[in-house]
C-alpha cells in the first residue's frame, strides 16, 4: 500500500475492518496507518465482534467469537485500554 492508497484504505479499514485485514494483529503491524489510526480501526473492528456476540447469545449463527479477543488482545498491544468514554451500558460494550 502505498501513501497515496492510505486514505482509501483506512476509510474502507474503518467501514469494514476484515475486507482490509486478515486478522487484528494485522492492523497493530500495518506500516501506514498511526497509532491512534489503528485503534480507530480496532475500535471498529471491537464494536463488530461485540454485534456478532449479542447476536449469537439471541440464537443466530455466527463465526467463531475468538476475534473479539483478537480485537482486545490487539488493542492491548497498541496501549488502548477500553474507551470507558464512549463505551454505551449495553452488551455491545457494557463493562
Amino acid at each position: 500500500m502505498t501513501a497515496a492508497d492510505k486514505p482509501l484504505k483506512l476509510e474502507q479499514a474503518l467501514l469494514d475492518p476484515q475486507s482490509v485485514f486478515k486478522s487484528p494483529h494485522g492492523v497493530v503491524t500495518a506500516p501506514v496507518f498511526t497509532r491512534s489510526q489503528k485503534i480507530e480501526v480496532l475500535r471498529r473492528w471491537e464494536y463488530d465482534a461485540r454485534e456478532v456476540e449479542v447476536a449469537e447469545e439471541e440464537g443466530m449463527q455466527g463465526p467463531n467469537g475468538s476475534i473479539l479477543r483478537q480485537v482486545l488482545e490487539a488493542l492491548h498491544e497498541l496501549g488502548a485500554g477500553p474507551d470507558l468514554e464512549h463505551m454505551p451500558p449495553t452488551k455491545q460494550g457494557g463493562v
